[in-house]
């Protein structure tokens, strides 16, 4: 059975996830998204040809599976205008830093069936990646429908709930240190000659072929990274560098950093 889902926010990530849905092939009118101004709502619609309203309370009724795709801080009100009309069978989806089960399941006040997950931008092109785990009234099989949902602009993990609150610094918030690290890589090569252009298409690509060897060789990147470095040679030359201005370790204090903030969002 082709499950209709809905989306409470039109922002960029709704767009991208309704984008990756329309790709795998799901009729448009099996999607339904509620935006804040008729503006939106009209370019949404008009670019993906699916159903729009104004009312979040029509968009709760349509659905299956429904997205909020709202910031935290708004979840208190949006679930407080949609709750009434909420269906018993209707499968809440999260994915928003800092929203717990235990918080959506407060909010409500009744027993909701919910999955908390964390997208990230990369879903835009169909390589997100997106860490979720389901309450206790998720079937697998609804879990699995969840997961096809997300399959479509990305991949999937499972993690239990007390990890979530860590995804953001590791694949949420982390395309920004790699945009920061191709930013620098080309200004690096800029300073050396090279055209802007182009040092950005060779740092993007670089960084693109290396996340592509961790995921597809399945070795360790450190093992990939000692086949980089032959003795005396250039690349051990730029490691040895980045390790005593403490790269390692300015990745690791911005991750954590980045979770004691998704910590106090909840």
């Amino acid at each position: 059975m082709v499950k209709k889902i809905g989306f409470i926010g039109a922002g960029k990530m709704a767009q991208a996830m309704i984008g990756g849905i329309i790709k795998a092939g799901l009729n448009t009118q099996d999607i339904m998204a509620s935006a804040a101004t008729e503006r939106t709502l009209k370019a949404v619609s008009e670019r993906y040809g699916i159903r729009g309203s104004l009312s979040n309370k029509d968009v709760a009724r349509f659905a299956d599976i429904l997205i909020l795709a709202v910031k935290p801080d708004q979840h208190e009100d949006i679930i407080g205008e949609i709750k009434s009309v909420i269906n018993q069978d209707t499968i809440i989806v999260t994915i928003a830093a800092g929203i717990s089960l235990a918080d959506v399941e407060r909010i409500f006040g009744l027993p909701v069936k919910s999955v908390r997950t964390m997208p990230n931008t990369p879903s835009l092109v169909g390589e997100g990646m997106t860490a979720l785990c389901p309450n206790k009234k998720i079937t697998e099989e609804e879990l699995m429908a969840v997961e096809q949902l997300f399959h479509c602009f990305g991949q999937t993990e499972r993690l239990d709930e007390k990890l979530m609150d860590a995804v953001p610094s590791i694949s949420g918030s982390s395309p920004a240190y790699v945009y920061m690290l191709i930013e620098a890589m080309a200004d690096g090569g800029v300073l050396q000659g090279i055209p802007r252009d182009k040092a950005y298409r060779l740092a993007a690509q670089a960084v693109l072929g290396a996340a592509k060897m961790v995921l597809e060789t399945g070795r360790h990147p450190g093992e990939l990274k000692d086949q980089v470095c032959t003795p005396g040679g250039v690349t051990i030359e730029a490691v040895a560098t980045l390790e005593r201005e403490q790269f390692r370790g300015a990745i690791i204090a911005a991750m954590e950093s980045c979770s004691n903030k998704v910590k106090n969002l909840g």
